[in-house]
């Protein structure tokens, strides 16, 4: 048996490795030495051997909590990726499977590869509403990419961005799912929308991090979701070109995709709690989640974070920097990386089909407040 992490996203460290029954492993932590939870890591000859994985720091994780519930992901084509059984022991997460395959790949949720990014970034150019450009580069040099999807010109500026945390990949999935019915040119209402307004799409905001294998940070350790109130090119890059770029255009509505570690739901977390939330801005959000819920029920509005008192809104993270700079319809939506609690599926859980379901479905959301946004 051979165990490695030398690729896309790879994140592992083998403590031992000589015995099948009790593999010793532990996760890398992210640039910085703050976060870490995500792992991905191929198993080399092991076809039908029973193995015991033991990724023996997960309590050091950074989210310990998440744990119990979650089953790992498992694929031999990185394509399909079902649950394997897991559980959280004596400080460990342990994970039993038989590899069906002499090459195995496991995961905390299904990667979304760089590679794939560029394929969908290529595709989408085609399109005759599309103008694709690189805000800037990362701390690593690599492009920092957009779509301006529509008429620059038109009345409403939309934005959707994904991936501040590389390690939430179920984001990318997101995207995916939404950008393939927003450039289905024989949809109806992704034409009715592009007549009413531009969307300015940031597939993904932190591809050094993603590349790296993790959880939350980028190349130089910070934390993208906290740095929105004062971003710098010698720490966050990523937000400064992102955030220079909003201010160029205008925000009018604005999506920031995510996974949630603990809670098993799909929900939204808004900006009640900036000193300039208004009545407007809560009724517009109430009315997007409602119509987020009937088009597509895998959405609930029942759980999710506590909501901010006033005046107490956590101004580092983007949505509330970017309601309060833009006075505008600013939520962050949340997926989980277990299962949705509500509507559960035993062999794959929450997975990416379900993600791209998800990001199609938030056009019928957004159509319900886009002429009601100014």
């Amino acid at each position: 048996m051979h165990i490695s992490a030398a690729f896309d996203s790879g994140n592992i460290e083998v403590l031992d490795a000589s015995d099948p029954a009790n593999v010793r492993l532990n996760i890398r932590m992210d640039a910085g030495d703050e976060h870490m939870q995500w792992f991905h890591f191929r198993v080399a000859g092991a076809a039908g051997e029973d193995c015991t994985f033991k990724l023996e720091n997960a309590h050091k994780a950074s989210y310990p909590t998440a744990w119990p519930g979650y089953q790992a992901c498992r694929s031999i084509d990185g394509e399909t990726w079902e649950r394997v059984p897991t559980a959280y022991e004596d400080k460990a997460l342990v994970i039993w499977d038989t590899p069906p395959a002499d090459l195995t790949w496991y995961a905390y949720f299904a990667p979304y590869p760089l590679e794939r990014l560029n394929q969908l970034l290529a595709t989408a150019q085609h399109h005759p509403l599309v103008h694709a450009d690189r805000l800037g580069a990362t701390l690593d040099g690599r492009d920092l990419d957009r779509l301006v999807i529509g008429n620059p010109d038109a009345p409403l500026k939309l934005w959707v961005i994904a991936r501040q945390h590389p390690g939430e990949s179920m984001a990318s999935w997101w995207m995916e799912g939404f950008l393939g019915r927003l450039l289905d040119e024989s949809e109806p209402l992704a034409r009715k929308l592009l007549e009413r307004a531009v969307f300015h799409v940031v597939p993904h905001m932190n591809p050094d991090g993603s590349v790296r294998g993790h959880l939350r940070c980028n190349a130089g350790g910070a934390n993208l979701n906290r740095e929105w109130h004062a971003p710098t090119a010698e720490r966050s890059p990523e937000v400064l070109h992102t955030l220079t770029a909003m201010d160029a255009t205008g925000v009018d509505f604005c999506l920031d995709v995510h996974g949630d570690e603990e809670l098993p739901y799909n929900f939204i977390s808004g900006a009640k709690g900036i000193p300039g939330w208004t009545d407007r801005l809560e009724q517009l959000e109430a009315q997007f989640q409602a119509a987020y819920e009937r088009a597509n029920p895998d959405f609930q509005r029942v759980h999710g974070y506590p909501e901010s008192a006033p005046g107490e809104a956590n101004m580092t993270m983007c949505t509330n920097a970017v309601a309060e700079r833009f006075d505008c319809l600013s939520m962050t939506l949340e997926m989980p990386f277990k299962d949705n609690a509500d509507m559960p599926d035993a062999i794959v859980g929450w997975s990416p089909s379900r993600c791209q379901n998800l990001g199609s479905s938030v056009l019928d959301a957004i159509a319900e407040v886009v002429d009601t946004l100014r």
